[in-house]
């Protein structure tokens, strides 16, 4: 008797939600294979110009830091040292030994 009384009560401590159990929800649309439902991809007018705009940047930014003249700290520094040497008249060079 306790135990049928526990179960009930059970039960009705339970949300309305979660007692109903199961009744086939929504139907699922199954995958058929196309974007957006179109068998071939529809062009739209910006394309065109976005697609060769961002190759043709690239191309140019590419192009750009190939020929990027070398402005680096330690080339700088290294020229700077050779000026400086020079006007002490130390020699950069060393002779060839045989």
């Amino acid at each position: 008797m306790f135990a049928r009384a526990f179960t009930r009560s059970a039960n009705l401590a339970r949300p309305a939600m979660l007692r109903r159990a199961g009744g086939g929800g929504t139907p699922i649309n199954e995958p058929g294979g196309y974007l957006f439902n179109e068998k071939t991809p529809i062009k739209e007018g910006w394309e065109d110009i976005y697609y060769w705009g961002m190759g043709g940047g690239f191309a140019l930014m590419t192009v750009a830091l190939i020929y990027k003249p070398d402005s680096s700290v330690m080339t700088w520094a290294k020229k700077e040292a050779e000026k400086s040497l020079k006007e002490k008249g130390v020699q950069l060079e060393y002779p060839k030994t045989n």
